[in-house]
């Protein structure tokens, strides 16, 4: 019969990893921060409010504030239509956890943002899709180390395009974003501690 003391030892030699601390990796899978009532507010004022499912600029059928439907209908949505300035907000607090994410999980650990920061770029992120950030030259300008005012400002006014043509929409909402990321903050958003 082993000892308990033998059987954690014999556990560490055959699984070393599961009693070691958390890799880097590992610490970046932690939960990104939510969004500031600053950028809330930036989001609402760009996405508008859509009280049932109708096409947006280029066509596609989104609702609340920025929601993409992603069925028929919406059904996906687990409020019932028209949606009330309410539910709708409820819903945006629902889908900026991918963005957020996302932000969090591509910016290496290297990258610190303040709040409006980190606002600016899930807004952003928000309005592109994950795919369209992390393949962008903007996050790979962060990770390489470069000033996060300065890639922010030269990089999210390039976004401003929807089906191959400039929309004055998404112009404005880029100023908008390097405007809340120029505003000062001492909240801190990234990088996560967990």
């Amino acid at each position: 019969m082993l000892s308990n003391t033998q059987v954690l030892f014999l556990g560490f030699a055959l699984f070393p990893t599961a009693f070691s601390s958390p890799t880097p990796l590992q610490d970046r899978a932690c939960v990104g921060p939510n969004v500031n009532a600053a950028t809330i507010s930036l989001i609402k004022e760009f996405e508008g409010f859509v009280a049932s499912p109708e096409p947006d600029p280029i066509g596609l059928p989104t609702v609340g504030y920025g929601h993409l439907c992603q069925t028929s209908g919406c059904s996906e949505v687990p409020y019932s239509f028209p949606l009330t300035t309410t539910t709708a907000s409820q819903l945006l607090a629902s889908d900026l956890k991918s963005p957020q994410q996302a932000i969090t999980l591509d910016t290496a650990s290297s990258v610190v943002l303040n709040a409006n920061q980190y606002g600016a770029l899930v807004s952003w992120a928000f309005n592109v899709g994950n795919g369209n950030v992390a393949s962008s030259t903007l996050i790979k300008r962060l990770n390489a180390g470069e000033d996060e005012g300065t890639v922010i400002a030269e990089e999210l006014p390039k976004w401003n395009k929807a089906g191959g043509s400039t929309l004055p929409g998404l112009t404005r909402r880029r100023a908008a974003e390097v405007s809340l990321a120029q505003t000062a903050t001492s909240v801190g958003a990234l990088p996560v501690g967990c």
